[in-house]
């Protein structure tokens, strides 16, 4: 890496991001999932945080029925 690449990196790592569901500024490296393969650019990064996401996912999730409910008492 030369100089240029290191002082295009430096300003990205001290970026900070704030989340567009709880609101709360957080870190971008660390905070927020890649969406896309090229890093330096800022929008290579989601605008839902980690934790944020993680629970959408787990909200969002199908119940699964207990086994009694699947199949018939015989």
């Amino acid at each position: 890496m030369d100089l240029d690449e290191q002082l295009k990196l430096g300003h990205l790592l001290l970026e900070e991001r704030t989340c567009r569901v709880c609101g709360e500024r957080k870190n971008l490296l660390q905070s927020f999932y890649r969406v896309h393969k090229n890093v330096k650019l800022l929008s290579s990064y989601s605008y839902e945080c980690k934790e944020c996401t993680i629970k959408r996912i787990i909200k969002s999730r199908k119940q699964s029925s207990p086994v009694s409910e699947v199949y018939p008492d015989w």
